[in-house]
């Protein structure tokens, strides 16, 4: 393809019309949404739901008041998602260059604005490329939380996309996002054909580029939250991929000070108070880390830091400090960073 960011446009513009058109499962939601959300979604106009194509749940918790930033945010689904649980003082940007996208999703403004019950809009979409978001003239560490649902795959400057978004959050704020990822690199012919790259095949990242991509942007030490194999599901696309493995992930990325390589073990522990919405018992930080209230629990320095350092702080009493290191967080593992995955790596904290 001569022009990837024309393709895309094409692919998802006029090809596709709704969500029946995909050629395969890839940009499929697999995991049920928590009952809040499908509350949220309840409330969507149908317009917009037919033009949903995300892979994943790219809507974390404790949003109340966030200025949030939607990088391909499509017909808007998870734009209004977010409106509504950033209340009417929050704010959402939705970035997304495909005409025919934007149009429905400010066809829709007055109608979600009407429906949450807001006095105005906290939701506005901008026309632009992803891999240019400096030309949209957004502030640099103005946002609490980036969004992205099975967009980065097409993008063809992908660390860019990362370093980009790293700039635009404030300290403590966080990158959370679904996309399609890989057991091994895509051959180039296989990134050639318009098909496959529109169906978020062709574009997605081996995994372990993914995580040195995101440790150049400046997330040290990124988080899955959720993981899925994605099949094919089109025998003739099937054919083409031969045995390369497809996965659904969703990931947490922080933008904190400090943050190691590796997890080191401080001695510290964290205790969670509850008071989360949706998460009054327990609360999952990332796929390895769920705190239940009122019991005290060991983590290493990362955790330590992902928990004190944001917006998750209130919710917690901490325990420790990093005056003294312990070595090596006992019981990070070496396993592939997926648990349903099949490679291996030192990339993944088990602890």
């Amino acid at each position: 393809m001569e022009n990837i960011h024309e393709s895309v446009s094409e692919y998802y513009g006029t090809e596709l019309q709704s969500s029946e058109d995909l050629k395969t499962n890839a940009c499929c939601t697999i995991t049920r949404p928590p009952k809040h959300i499908l509350e949220a979604i309840k409330l969507i106009s149908d317009e917009v739901i037919a033009k949903y194509y995300g892979c994943g749940i790219t809507i974390p918790s404790a949003l109340k008041g966030l200025k949030v930033l939607d990088l391909g945010s499509g017909s808007g689904r998870d734009c209004y998602i977010a409106s509504k649980l950033v209340g009417e003082k929050g704010q959402v940007i939705g970035v997304d260059m495909t005409d025919e996208q934007l149009a429905v999703a400010n066809a829709n403004i007055d109608y979600h604005t009407e429906k949450f019950g807001y006095q105005k809009p906290n939701v506005s979409f901008v026309k632009g490329n992803i891999e240019d978001l400096a030309a949209l003239n957004l502030e640099k560490g103005s946002f609490d939380l980036i969004v992205s649902n099975c967009v980065l795959n097409l993008a063809e400057d992908k660390l860019k996309v990362l370093k980009d978004a790293y700039e635009l959050l404030k300290p403590g704020g966080e990158m959370y996002f679904s996309d399609v990822y890989t057991n091994r690199r895509v051959p180039q012919h296989l990134q050639q054909n318009k098909v496959l790259w529109g169906e978020c095949l062709s574009g997605a990242l081996y995994w372990n580029d993914f995580l040195n991509f995101a440790k150049k942007a400046g997330f040290t030490d990124p988080r899955v939250i959720e993981d899925k194999p994605v099949t094919v599901e089109n025998e003739e696309l099937e054919e083409l991929v031969g045995n390369i493995e497809f996965y659904s992930v969703t990931y947490r990325l922080m933008k904190i000070e400090g943050l190691e390589s590796d997890c080191e073990d401080y001695g510290q522990a964290v205790k969670y108070l509850g008071g989360i919405p949706e998460n009054e018992h327990a609360f999952e930080l990332d796929s390895h880390h769920l705190f239940e209230k009122g019991k005290i629990e060991s983590v290493c320095g990362n955790t330590f830091l992902m928990l004190k350092k944001t917006r998750f702080n209130q919710y917690f009493d901490f325990y420790g400090d990093f005056s003294t290191h312990y070595g090596i967080y006992e019981g990070c593992g070496t396993n592939s960073p997926f648990s349903t995955g099949t490679s291996s790596s030192a990339e993944d904290c088990g602890c």
